[in-house]
């Protein structure tokens, strides 16, 4: 499935082991909240230079300097789309499926954008993938 997303105003922790420590960042992300109810939670990597970034998406009244976070926006666009049912028993899966979406979209993946993980819920993973037209 395709979909288009707008850019997304967000605060984040970069980890610097790229996947392998979004353990951490969410950790020193979320422990800086008041609250992580009804919040947007994103995790982004860009595949070329290995960026891995724990984000949330920026409400009223935060202040991510503040917080200690910097601020970004995640480019928006075309994206394929997958969804992971119960992600936090099968994260492991994750790099797999997009793998899997990165054949199924062979040619037309736009390596200037990073892919994004959105954490609809406890039990809901979207996973987007940046392609071109």
């Amino acid at each position: 499935m395709e979909t288009t997303i707008q850019d997304i105003e967000v605060m984040f922790v970069e980890s610097p082991n790229g996947p392998a420590g979004s353990g951490e960042a969410f950790n020193k992300l979320e422990s800086s909240l008041e609250t992580l109810k009804g919040r947007k939670f994103y995790a982004t990597f860009q595949y070329a230079t290995g960026v891995y970034r724990a984000c949330v998406e920026i409400e009223d009244p935060d202040e991510p300097e503040r917080l200690g976070f910097q601020k970004w926006s995640i480019p928006g666009g075309l994206f394929a789309q997958e969804k992971l049912k119960n992600w936090t028993e099968h994260a492991d899966e994750i790099p797999d499926l997009f793998d899997k979406m990165s054949q199924e979209y062979k040619g037309r993946i736009d390596s200037s954008r990073p892919s994004i993980e959105f954490y609809k819920s406890q039990k809901e993973l979207i996973l987007l993938l940046p392609i071109l037209r």
